[in-house]
């Protein structure tokens, strides 16, 4: 690796480290609260926002990209998120909490795709590398920011926010001076011979992205993946509520901790040993098996000892189903339409988070005022059962070399960034957006 390359994958990791670590000290700490004063469905709310706003981004990064180049898009989202985060400790109101939580997501949504372009770009025999380091990174940077959310947990929003602002300010100038200004590309390939202004033409909001959702014959397995993510964002959000309300004696970031140790120590040995032995809707099954016993400990034991139970257990879900599932898409979808099915794979997580965000808070507040505690984790495991028989149920439709499968499943842990969480707060249980 030149020096050129390992000065960007420093930058690129130390931006996803730095990312991860001021999103995971805010968000259970104001998710508890909204939901101790407010409802676990404003709660929800807020979190969605934030979702709405990266999905948007989604829409306009490749105009910005095209004007600013990838550093600046970077730099451009960091500062929106870095701005909307010092001003969450300024405010009151679901309203302007929402109104910020976009902005959050909308810059996250700027900012993160820049970064993976980074590592995309770095030639085929480095890219392993980049994305594990950057994955490990992002894991530290969760485990690290839980920590530091819950020594503060006691603290008032204003200091909360602003310790916030200062780690993304951080990100920011790291991402400008460490990051080249187009990656590793060549200028020639992109813009064409003689066309230096060729950038300006993109549009600057483009929905060429919904052409990804269409993917012929693999539709219903990205649904599948979207109900994971339902699931895995049900717990991020659920989490906190649940520990303000039964376990207050910790700080509400405190299962993060324990799923983020739990992910960066399990999560190559154990995909490494059931996707050699198992096919990989089977070894789907056994991550959402995971999250169904994890969701029940959750439901019926409520006390302090049963989440930690539960957190050991619902890290399966990310251990097992994320890069199970890109082995699965890879075998079923053909090799002419894998660009499309990165597209609607990412459209697909972004409407799973969307919608569970908001049914997590809602399910909360419903399963209190039933007086039924814990019922929003009985719906949840109901639904995590039943995509675990689907998946137990389905069958390798196609003839895919065994090789291919072997060397797919062996890279899986390694090369896939969506695993490693992203700025905005992603279930514990991978990423992330």
């Amino acid at each position: 690796m030149t020096t050129e390359r390992r000065r960007a994958l420093i930058g690129v990791n130390a931006g996803i480290l730095l990312a991860n670590t001021g999103s995971f000290i805010w968000f259970p700490v104001l998710v508890a609260a909204l939901g101790g004063t407010g409802s676990g469905f404003w709660a929800g709310v807020v979190m969605c926002m934030t979702y709405i706003g990266r999905l948007l981004a989604t829409f306009v990064y490749e105009g910005l990209a095209a004007r600013l180049r990838v550093r600046g898009a970077v730099f451009l989202g960091t500062s929106v998120e870095a701005v909307a985060l010092g001003l969450m400790g300024f405010t009151d109101g679901l309203l302007l909490y929402g109104v910020l939580a976009f902005f959050i997501g909308f810059g996250s949504g700027a900012s993160f795709p820049g970064l993976k372009n980074i590592l995309v770009s770095f030639p085929d025999d480095e890219r392993p590398k980049a994305f594990s380091t950057f994955q490990m990174c992002g894991q530290v940077g969760l485990f690290g920011g839980a920590l530091l959310g819950g020594l503060m947990a006691g603290v008032d929003l204003r200091t909360l926010f602003s310790l916030v602002f200062a780690i993304f300010l951080v990100y920011c100038l790291v991402a400008s001076a460490l990051i080249p200004r187009d990656g590793f590309t060549d200028p020639a390939r992109t813009e064409g011979p003689g066309k230096p202004a060729g950038r300006s033409r993109a549009p600057l909001f483009s929905t060429a992205v919904l052409k990804g959702i269409d993917v012929r014959g693999a539709t219903r397995y990205f649904l599948l993946s979207a109900v994971f993510w339902f699931l895995s964002i049900s717990f991020v959000v659920g989490i906190p509520l649940h520990m303000q309300e039964f376990a207050a004696q910790w700080a509400p970031s405190a299962p993060f901790w324990i799923t983020g140790l739990s992910v960066l120590v399990l999560q190559y040995p154990v995909f490494k040993f059931l996707i050699r032995h198992l096919r990989p809707g089977a070894v789907m099954a056994v991550g959402l098996t995971g999250m169904t016993a994890a969701f029940l400990a959750f439901g019926a034991g409520r006390t302090a000892p049963w989440v930690v139970v539960g957190c050991l257990v619902v890290v399966l879900g990310e251990i097992l189903f994320v890069p199970s599932f890109d082995i699965w898409v890879a075998r079923k979808v053909p090799e002419d339409r894998l660009a499309k099915a990165m597209g609607a794979m990412h459209f697909f997580r972004s409407a799973g988070n969307m919608i569970g965000s908001l049914m997590a808070g809602a399910l909360f507040d419903l399963s209190r005022n039933a007086g039924v505690p814990g019922g929003n984790w009985y719906v949840t495991a109901a639904v995590a059962a039943v995509c675990a028989v689907i998946c137990l149920l389905s069958r390798d439709e196609d003839g895919t070399a065994g090789a291919t499968a072997d060397a797919a499943s062996a890279a899986a842990p390694a090369a896939s960034p969506d695993a490693a969480g992203e700025p905005v707060p992603q279930p514990a249980t991978a990423a992330s957006a």
